[in-house]
């Protein structure tokens, strides 16, 4: 006999912990080389284009400015410019 408490168990399906969606909407802003505004932690805000991306930062690469290595833990927000 199966405890209706059991089934109920089986039924929920926990949440993912990664979803890969900061990955592939990254991938997409490259690919699409589409401007973006960066505001860090300490509430700067630099613009540019992503150039590349790893586990720990981004290249933004900027016009009439130097090209920018930034660590993900210092960024708060990026938005489309």
């Amino acid at each position: 006999m199966i405890d209706k408490g059991d089934k109920a168990k089986k039924g929920k399906a926990r949440a993912p912990e990664q979803t890969f969606e900061e990955v592939r909407y990254i991938k997409h802003l490259i690919d699409n080389s589409v401007p973006i505004c960066v505001k860090l932690l300490d509430n700067e805000e630099v613009r540019g284009i992503i150039e590349y991306y790893d586990h720990n930062f981004i290249r933004l690469t900027r016009e009439q400015a130097p090209n920018l290595f930034i660590y993900k833990h210092e960024i708060k927000y990026f938005y489309e410019a």
